[in-house]
């Protein structure tokens, strides 16, 4: 049998682990994230990659030959992250330990050292095996030599590399010396793209016959080609893997140093122990125990089996990694219904389930226009069926006639003892509400528990797959094309649908189980009792929707119309000579030329050009009239666009309303989303913004209730800064800007002017947005002394409020989020950022976030309260809108004297805090007049 040897990218697994998973340290308050990854994901390669012989390389410290060939190369790259560099220099020796050789040359990359054993191990007769992520090592591979990178279960043979590429694995140096490489600083040829560079090989074969023809090559890009030639060749050699290296003094018997090992349990268990790799540690100390048991016999089934270690170890690090090895490693088994006989199995075995993952596929994306294409139904991980209902017969020769398969479905869909766990299930729901189908017994949602674990990544089913299970799903696109000749889901063949929605259904129940293993207690709190209830809320608000005048809106369009005209009439008068308000190129003529206004300070566009952008006519404003009225007319044109012209479009015809949709997974804070249309940005602040909110009716006979919690963030910094002034002035119900600008100008409250308020209303409010000096001098329009001198005298006031704000910068910059008052953790990754602007929104955003955070949660629990209360007494009247800290419902007139005296005393009793929560209800025949 032929030989195999695995080679190992150890420097690109670092770096991997290190982006890819949470931050991590251990009981000396290292940082172990990296550490823990790359051995989680050696082991798995082991286990999956069977070989003789193995090496694990890493990058050497300091320069290497390239850097003496090109000065420049790699210098766009930033330094190695603070928190990665004891990871980097503690992982050789870990990995050692675990059983791997470990090489690093100096004057060379890892990439050289591979590529050096590579061509060692072909000329011995092995097979090799590379496990790295990096492109550039594609120029190895031919019939001995295999690419497999761990992270997306992607493996390039010959065949693998040309379908990736687009060119053969002895074109790719050639390739990628065309496009350059923008991380490694390598030159190309400017403007030239893979596509380019395909075309280009398959036309000529090599680089060096596209020079000699570079003056066949028409346009620009051949132009460029041209001016590239004489670095060119700098790039080939930079790109070039070297296969010669002198590993006489590493490997002085050759591949033989290479050959597989044992891990050095003994040394190991006081490496994991100084870690905190629990799970690690129970390991090493059952194969001490078990007299060193071989290394061809680590742990796979019986490890993974140990269930009751998985419960019981809340969020130990190792049981988390134990349960995804085992979900990952659970085969697929994916098949079709299609037969009555089939539908019948399935029933039997919705019978004995207690736990089921649901994906349903369909033909629009807007879930209440949606049909059903198929539905898809997982058991446990890895059983997951597929029951195509309305495919094309040219797609699908057999399926079940749709009533039949609803009908059979239908009870175990709608039952609360059968728990249903899916990914964005809300809008599965609505599609199965399309066939009066109530879904209940939603327990589980995989992209509501990431939001829990990890709010500050992506949601998607497919980088959640790819990040927690190495998981590459099938693409929506893959089997339906792209742009124009995009065809529809219905038009997929059965099996390529079965593959892909039974999938769907799998993953999202291996995610979920997973996700929520990771949870600590006041998380899991969040997940089953807030986000969980609260996604049944929005389904109910979004299915029944908000009625709209749509006359109103015609007017009120009509008349926005008739102002802009005038606005536009008036700029033209005040630049002199008529032009386009919307182009940028003409309004910079007219106000920088023309009207000769300075230009210093002012933001410059890419192209060099002064910006015309809202900031820099916001600044120009306050000095020139034509600015502040560009400014209008950009106001009054978006209302139009966005709302008087666009909300009549939006109306559904079949129920007269319009359906926002309410997105959980969105804000860090915890914020809840709403799109198309976007409910939650309608100003208020302008008089044509708050006469839109008019628009919004009650039906006869009923009215629209509005319930808004007050000064909700101010009243959260009493609570969590504990300041004494503070909580006195909310205990005592005074009004807390003339409170804090008495504590300023230190006079009485009854002496206190519009203007002081106007003042303190904004610092009370600018500060706790983690405003700077500078952002307050901007606001008020004062000088930065006097700026400076009011956040003085407020911290010196209130105390409390200040050190509560440095406690939760050093809370954000040790552990790299803060939590709201109920545990929901906020991330921050910006604060890691090497950009200072970055850095400092970061911080800002780390102050406020508690406070917003926790306003999302209580306005959430305010939802969950008024929707129950609605349900037990059985009431009309529905929630139908939630805009930030305020709730808005329709009630009918019956109902208004209870809904408006229970809806303000359920929304303060969410939580018990040290200051009093107040909310203000009004009523009226439109949502202004009850706002």
């Amino acid at each position: 049998m032929q030989k195999k040897l695995l080679l190992v990218d150890g420097s690109s697994y670092l770096y991997r682990a290190f982006h890819a998973l949470a931050p991590l340290t251990s009981p000396t308050g290292m940082p172990t994230g990296a550490l823990y990854g790359v051995l989680n994901m050696l082991r798995r390669l082991r286990m999956d990659t069977a070989h003789d012989y193995a090496c694990c390389v890493f990058d050497a410290k300091g320069e290497n030959f390239r850097h003496q060939m090109y000065p420049e190369y790699k210098a766009n790259r930033p330094p190695m992250p603070e928190d990665l560099r004891p990871q980097a220099e503690a992982l050789p020796e870990l990995v050692k330990l675990m059983g791997w050789p470990v090489l690093s040359v100096s004057g060379v990359e890892a990439d050289d050292v591979i590529g050096t054993l590579s061509c060692m191990a072909q000329q011995a007769g092995y097979e090799v095996i590379i496990s790295t992520g990096d492109k550039d090592m594609a120029q190895l591979v031919n019939n001995q030599v295999t690419l497999v990178n761990t992270m997306s279960n992607e493996k390039l043979d010959i065949t693998g590399v040309i379908e990736k590429f687009g060119v053969k694995p002895e074109q790719i140096i050639d390739y990628l010396s065309l496009i350059g490489d923008k991380v490694d600083n390598v030159p190309g040829v400017d403007k030239c793209g893979p596509k380019t560079a395909v075309k280009w090989l398959k036309e000529y074969e090599t680089l060096q016959n596209i020079i000699q023809h570079a003056n066949d090559i028409k346009g620009k890009v051949g132009e460029n080609l041209r001016l590239a030639i004489p670095k060119l060749p700098l790039s080939y050699q930079l790109i070039t893997i070297k296969t010669d290296v002198n590993l006489q003094d590493e490997l002085p018997l050759g591949l033989e140093d290479l050959k597989r090992q044992k891990p050095n349990w003994q040394e190991l268990i006081p490496k994991f122990q100084e870690l905190g790799f629990k799970n690690w540690l129970k390991e090493a100390q059952t194969h001490l125990d078990e007299h060193h048991l071989s290394d061809s016999k680590e742990p796979t089934g019986d490890m993974f089996a140990e269930s009751e270690i998985i419960k019981n170890s809340g969020t130990d690090n190792d049981a988390i990694s134990t349960e995804t090895d085992y979900l990952r490693n659970i085969p697929k088994q994916y098949s079709a219904i299609t037969t009555n006989e089939q539908l019948t199995e399935l029933k039997t075995q919705l019978e004995n389930a207690q736990t089921i993952a649901l994906d349903t596929e369909t033909d629009n994306l807007d879930a209440m226009k949606a049909n059903l294409v198929g539905i898809s139904i997982a058991l446990e991980p890895g059983k997951a069926f597929y029951i195509p209902v309305g495919h094309t017969p040219t797609a699908v020769n057999e399926q079940l006639p749709l009533e039949t398969v609803l009908t059979c479905l239908k009870p175990y869909l709608e039952s609360n003892k059968l728990g249903k766990i899916g990914q964005n299930i809300k809008y599965d729901q609505h599609v199965l509400a399309n066939y009066n189908i109530g879904l209940n017994g939603i327990i589980g949602d995989s992209m509501l528990a990431s939001y829990i674990v990890e709010s500050h990544l992506g949601h998607s089913l497919d980088e959640l797959a790819l990040r927690h299970l190495n998981w590459q799903t099938i693409k929506y696109e893959d089997l339906c094309g792209k742009g124009a000749k995009q065809i529809c889901f219905s038009d997929v063949p059965l099996d390529d649908a079965v593959n892909y929605a039974a999938e769907d259904a799998d993953v999202s129940l291996r995610l979920e189980i997973l996700l929520r293993q990771q949870m600590n207690s006041a998380q899991l709190e969040l997940y089953h009792h807030l986000e969980i209830p609260i996604e049944r809320i929005l389904f109910l608000m979004e299915r029944t929707g908000v009625l709209i005048d749509r006359h109103e809106l015609t007017q009120q369009s009509h008349e926005l119309g008739n102002q802009l005209i005038k606005l536009e009439e008036q700029a033209y008068q005040l630049a002199g000579q008529p032009f386009n308000l919307n182009s940028p190129k003409q309004l910079q003529a007219i106000l920088f030329d023309k009207m000769g206004i300075p230009t210093t300070g002012l933001k410059k566009t890419s192209s060099g050009a002064i910006s015309t952008n809202e900031a820099v006519l916001e600044k120009l404003a306050t000095d020139y009239p034509l600015p502040k009225l560009i400014l209008q007319t950009r106001t009054l044109a978006k209302l139009k666009s966005t709302y008087t012209d666009k909300l009549p479009q939006l109306i559904n015809s079949q129920t007269g309303r319009v359906h926002t949709t309410y997105a959980q997974a969105v804000a860090i804070t915890g914020r809840l989303a709403s799109n198309n249309p976007n409910l939650q940005n309608i100003p208020v602040r302008t008089e044509e913004g708050r006469r839109i909110r008019k628009s919004f009716i009650a039906p006869p006979d009923q009215l629209i209730v509005s319930a808004d919690y007050s000064q909700i963030e101010l009243r959260i910094m009493a609570h969590l800064s504990k300041d004494a002034t503070l909580i006195d002035a909310f205990q005592n119900n005074e009004d807390i800007h003339k409170r804090t600008a008495a504590e300023i100008f230190s006079t009485s409250q009854n002496e206190i002017t519009a203007e002081q308020r106007r003042y303190a209303k904004t610092i009370n409010f600018g500060l706790i947005y983690g405003m700077s000096e500078y952002g307050l001098a901007k606001s008020l329009g004062i000088e930065l002394q006097a700026a400076q001198h009011f956040i003085s005298r407020y911290f010196s006031r209130y105390p409390g409020v200040h050190e509560y704000m440095e406690k939760t910068k050093e809370q954000a910059f040790q552990h790299g989020f803060v939590e709201t008052l109920f545990g929901r953790r906020l991330y921050l990754p910006g604060l890691k950022s090497s950009n200072g602007t970055e850095r400092a929104g970061a911080l800002r955003a780390a102050i406020n976030a508690p406070m917003q955070g926790t306003a999302s949660d209580l306005i959430k629990r305010a939802m969950i309260a008024v929707q129950d209360w609605l349900e037990q007494q059985n009431m009309q009247s529905k929630l139908i809108m939630q805009v930030h800290d305020e709730l808005v419902l329709q009630v009918t007139e019956s109902e208004l004297s209870d809904v408006m005296h229970q809806l303000p005393e359920l929304m303060s009793a969410v939580a018990k805090l040290s200051v009093p929560l107040i909310a203000d209800v009004g009523s009226g025949h439109n949502w202004e007049e009850a706002h």
